[in-house]
């Protein structure tokens, strides 16, 4: 256990700082956690659960809020063997309920109001055994959290795991279609470790402000401190950009990972305020492609030597890539002095954003290390073995497959979702990313859209991220998104625009919108525009569009013309 390793080396380094609200002269109070007492404090945790009677392999939901106890408990789940079921309570309570249902959890280690409704819906969870409640027990039995942590420390706790064992299920956010349950094995999590500390050179002893809770996990067995944001987890895009600010600058934090949803409204306050943020030397943002201009102006308030990293995967598959705002931006200087082997070939690429605006879609960057893919003839179905797979040349569109320690091989609730997203290798598993882009000549990926949202005309496919980039240059939009209204094969596209704050409607602003889709080859065939006051996204990063939804309300509003 990674956790137990760092305890050893450092002990008395605060490990979770977690945030505590202000006290009555406004100043903020919080508690804080060392890795010795975070890795003592989930051995007892560990300890109490398997003398509940929880086994390796038992499946237990956890729903608990960003924090210490958060932390503690994963790490205590690992040791007990168990297999911990994490999901975003922001997709709402039935969504949240039939994915619960799905999983078939064994037990519930979560809040009061979790066990409320899960004792209260008996019925839909019959194997719910192993039930922990964090803070006070009401009407239902089970232990708390306070009773597992009273016993004393006995030793180290570690069920024998082996890298193939299962290790956790964490859900899709449903961006396009039903969420599903992913299974992760210990060796994908100790996989993904290595490659995001090795590949972002973070190292023991870095102070990080996760806006995403699974990076504290990774923080953790990095050595790294996690301090937790004051925020809500699941509504990264309403993040208050002062408390983000005021814990960088009361904890020194060198390093941060959030939504590009976060570091919009951060890059945005900043430049209004004047506020500089020089002990940030490295900042990741992922989710969704981070557009050109929140890079420019989180470059502008972090370290100058600091660098702003988008990688890019998805739950079933990450990290896959990842690229610098240097490479995206063409920062000449910040290239130069990158000192990497491939230098010469990051200087000639320089300034990808400048490619994207004109419709090449976004550089999403070069796979790691561990990492193999192929970009490979869409096909709408099963695609039963690798050697049914079409291979496309350099340049070409079409859908991305990768494969390596850190993706998973399958689906553990709606099973029938592995035939489509996966392809057998012999004892390999290739997963379908579901996106559509090209690999240009120095193998970097440029993303152009989900498979499911290109819109099918009866002149060729269209893909929207290439096409929205050049309405989205207009400085009155905030955002654009392409749907499809129709029947496959004889789609209309239609551009459904949300604009900034303030900016309002006009046949003018149209006009222009219009005449831009007109001076790109690309859309010149779009011809039909709609206003939208706020884009459907994501739970999990609030900046993922929800084109499906956007597709259904512009065929509803077309139909009323």
């Amino acid at each position: 256990m990674r956790l137990t390793a760092i305890a050893g080396q450092m002990p008395d380094a605060v490990a979770v700082v977690e945030p505590l609200g202000y006290d009555g002269k406004g100043k903020r109070r919080s508690r804080h956690v060392t890795f010795r007492e975070l890795d003592k404090d989930s051995d007892r945790i560990a300890a109490g659960l398997r003398e509940l009677g929880v086994v390796p392999g038992t499946r237990l939901a956890l729903l608990v809020r960003p924090g210490i106890d958060f932390v503690a408990l994963v790490f205590a789940l690992f040791k007990a063997g168990a297999v911990v079921i994490l999901i975003d309570p922001g997709m709402g309570r039935r969504n949240l309920v039939r994915c619960l249902a799905e999983a078939e959890p064994e037990g519930f280690v979560a809040i009061p109001i979790v066990q409320t409704i899960r004792t209260l819906l008996r019925g839909r969870f019959p194997r719910a055994r192993y039930n922990v409640t964090i803070a006070r027990r009401w009407f239902w039995g089970g232990a708390t959290l306070d009773r597992l942590r009273r016993r004393p420390w006995t030793g180290a706790e570690m069920a024998q795991t082996a890298a193939d064992d299962p290790a956790a299920i964490i859900f899709t956010t449903g961006s396009t279609g039903p969420p599903k349950g992913v299974l992760y094995r210990h060796g994908n999590f100790d996989a993904q470790v290595e490659q995001i500390r090795d590949f972002y050179d973070i190292r023991p002893g870095e102070i990080d402000l996760p806006g995403f809770p699974m990076f504290g996990l990774f923080n953790a067995a990095m050595g790294v401190t996690s301090v937790i944001p004051d925020m809500d987890p699941s509504r990264p895009a309403r993040v208050d950009p002062r408390k983000i600010i005021e814990a960088i600058e009361d904890w020194g934090v060198t390093q941060t990972f959030g939504s590009p949803a976060i570091w919009d409204r951060v890059g945005r306050y900043c430049r209004q305020h004047g506020i500089r943020l020089p002990t940030v030397r490295r900042v990741l943002s992922a989710g969704a492609p981070v557009p050109a201009e929140v890079l420019r102006r989180m470059k502008a308030v972090i370290h100058p030597d600091g660098e702003i990293h988008t990688p890019y995967g998805a739950t079933e598959a990450l990290p896959v890539a990842s690229i610098s705002a240097a490479e995206v931006l063409g920062d000449q200087n910040r290239l130069a002095s990158a000192g990497t082997a491939d230098n010469q070939n990051r200087l000639a690429s320089a300034g990808t954003a400048d490619k994207t605006r004109c419709g090449a879609g976004v550089c999403v960057g070069r796979n790691f290390p561990g990492i193999r893919w192929k970009v490979i003839r869409i096909v709408d179905g099963q695609i039963g073995s690798i050697d049914q797979i079409e291979e496309l040349p350099t340049g070409e569109i079409g859908e991305l497959i990768v494969q390596g320690p850190v993706v998973t091989r399958e689906y553990c609730t709606r099973v029938e979702s592995n035939a489509l997203g996966k392809i057998p290798d012999g004892e390999l598993v290739w997963h379908r990313m579901g996106d559509t882009g090209y690999l240009d000549n120095q193998r970097r990926f440029w993303f152009c859209g989900r498979v499911a949202h290109r819109v099918l005309t009866a002149d060729g496919p269209m893909y929207p991220v290439c096409c929205e980039a050049i309405f989205n240059s207009h400085q009155s939009v905030y955002r654009s998104a392409l749907v499809g209204v129709g029947p496959d094969g004889r789609q209309r596209p239609v551009v459904v625009l949300e604009l900034e704050k303030g900016i309002q409607e006009s046949e003018a602003l149209l006009a222009e919108i219009r005449q831009l889709g007109r001076d790109n080859p690309l859309t010149e065939r779009i011809d039909e525009f709609l206003f939208h006051p706020s884009f459907p996204v994501d739970i999990r990063h609030n900046a993922k569009i929800f084109r499906e939804k956007l597709a259904i309300w512009a065929a509803g509003v077309k139909s009323e013309e």
